[in-house]
């Protein structure tokens, strides 16, 4: 038992005693009262109903004092409903009403306002974000409707009827959230919306909300699910096991045209027949601890089809846990049975959100994917945090921009940091791959500023590959 709940233990037994004691006493005192003046003319009915409230008076108080505690209804910073009673009231809407919508609201800078304006200041703008949406929300005509904290600063509200209805109300909340201050501390929010049309199972509409959340972060509108979560789930648990996955390739070239490798995109074929992208199945495997099983079953299928492709290497995305898991690289090592030859036509790209801090760590289980022979590449260049501070600290083999630096609308503009940071890149010995190379001038753009490897439609087409 932690130490919290022991000091809570303690406490409510403390505060048990305290309004117990008071009511005991009146009882005791009712009852020696009756004793002496009427010890007489009692009855065994009379002991037997002292007893029994004694007894009936300790367990009431008991009762209260620890249920009491066991009931929150109220968040305590934002004055909003708390997450466990928020679940329950809204199981018991769904099960009540035709249809609900679900409406996720999100603090995305929460942590930021935490760390430079304090604590105190981040709890006062949870309260006045939870403010501002319950009075946007009744301007638009509704009351009495639930909001809770889920966590940190994300708040859900439950409002009756198809997500259609509300779209635009939630469009206009964010459009306004683009200006809203608290005491000018500039908050940053984000928004998404579903509906029970799907699903009736409130774990699976969370994950939902907070999958759409993260995709809205980066694009205007409302990105919708299209499959229920239990049946995704079934669908990719099945085709893992199954080994039923789907393989495509686009080569990339150097800077002189000539082919250099190919990388392999994975869809999960479900046995439906439908065919489940890598944006749709990745949270599910991640969520359900089935990432190594899946990358295992994944470079299994490579190697022992690896005299199918026609390119001299394949790269494929592994995730960085898999890289780190021992099993998996033991694996991977028995698998290639010492063949270089078939190691050195593999290349690894990772990225992840989250800086691993264990860098020695993990900078000396990749030298032994490299000992093997096998090439490794930092991904999504830019795009997040941890990919700089991993072109700062392991030793790798290339690099490859985040698409956004290198799409048609931006190149142009944002060509000095892709070269900038192409030079940091080759002073390292890394070389630079940039995708999403589609037009001549994006090409020649590429070329100019020094890029090692390019890829893109510009240069070659997606093509199936027949495993």
């Amino acid at each position: 038992m932690l130490l919290p709940e022991k000091k809570e233990r303690e406490y409510r037994f403390r505060l048990a005693l305290r309004m117990g004691l008071p009511i005991f006493g009146l009882i005791l005192v009712l009852v020696f009262t009756t004793l002496i003046n009427n010890h007489e003319n009692l009855t065994l009915a009379f002991y037997i109903e002292s007893l029994l409230l004694l007894f009936v008076s300790v367990y009431f108080i008991l009762f209260l004092i620890y249920k009491g505690f066991d009931v929150a209804i109220t968040d305590p910073v934002s004055k909003t409903f708390t997450r466990e009673y928020l679940k329950s009231y809204i199981n018991e809407e769904i099960k009540r009403k035709k249809r609900c919508s679900l409406i996720l609201i999100g603090i995305d800078n929460i942590s930021d306002i935490n760390t430079l304006y304090g604590i105190k200041n981040g709890d006062k703008v949870l309260r006045r974000v939870a403010q501002w949406i319950s009075d946007y929300i009744q301007e638009q005509g509704f009351s009495d409707f639930p909001i809770g904290r889920i966590k940190g600063g994300d708040f859900i509200i439950c409002l009756e009827g198809d997500m259609q209805e509300y779209k635009t109300i939630i469009e206009l909340l964010c459009l306004k959230g683009d200006e809203f201050k608290v005491d000018n501390i500039e908050v940053s929010l984000s928004c998404a919306i579903v509906d029970t049309s799907l699903t009736k199972n409130l774990d699976h509409l969370y994950d939902m909300l907070f999958e759409q959340q993260e995709r809205n972060r980066y694009k205007k509108g409302f990105d919708i699910e299209s499959i229920d979560p239990n049946e995704l789930e079934t669908l990719v648990i099945d085709a893992i096991e199954n080994r039923s996955l789907a393989i495509a390739s686009q080569k990339v070239y150097d800077k002189e045209r000539n082919e250099a490798f190919a990388e392999l995109f994975v869809r999960i074929k479900a046995s439906n027949g439908r065919f489940i992208h890598q944006k749709k199945y990745i949270k599910v495997i991640n969520k359900l601890g089935l990432t190594i099983k899946f990358d295992t079953v994944l470079v299994e299928m490579i190697v022992e089809n690896i005299e199918k492709f026609s390119c001299k290497k394949v790269a494929v995305l592994i995730n960085s846990t898999s890289l780190r898991e021992h099993d998996f690289f033991k694996k991977l090592e028995l698998l290639l049975g010492g063949k270089k030859e078939i190691a050195n036509r593999l290349v690894f790209l990772f990225s992840e959100n989250e800086f691993y801090a264990k860098t020695q760590r993990f900078n000396a289980i990749l030298q032994s994917y490299r000992k093997l022979g096998i090439e490794l590449c930092i991904d999504r260049l830019g795009g997040i945090h941890s990919s700089f501070l991993y072109l700062r600290d392991l030793d790798v083999d290339m690099v490859r921009f985040e698409s956004s630096y290198t799409k048609e609308e931006y190149f142009k503009i944002r060509k000095e940091i892709v070269k900038g940071c192409g030079y940091i890149a080759h002073t390292k010995g890394v070389k630079t791959w940039v995708k999403m190379i589609e037009t001549k001038e994006q090409y020649e753009l590429a070329k100019a500023i020094d890029i090692d490897y390019i890829q893109g439609k510009y240069l070659s087409q997606l093509q199936e590959e027949h495993l």
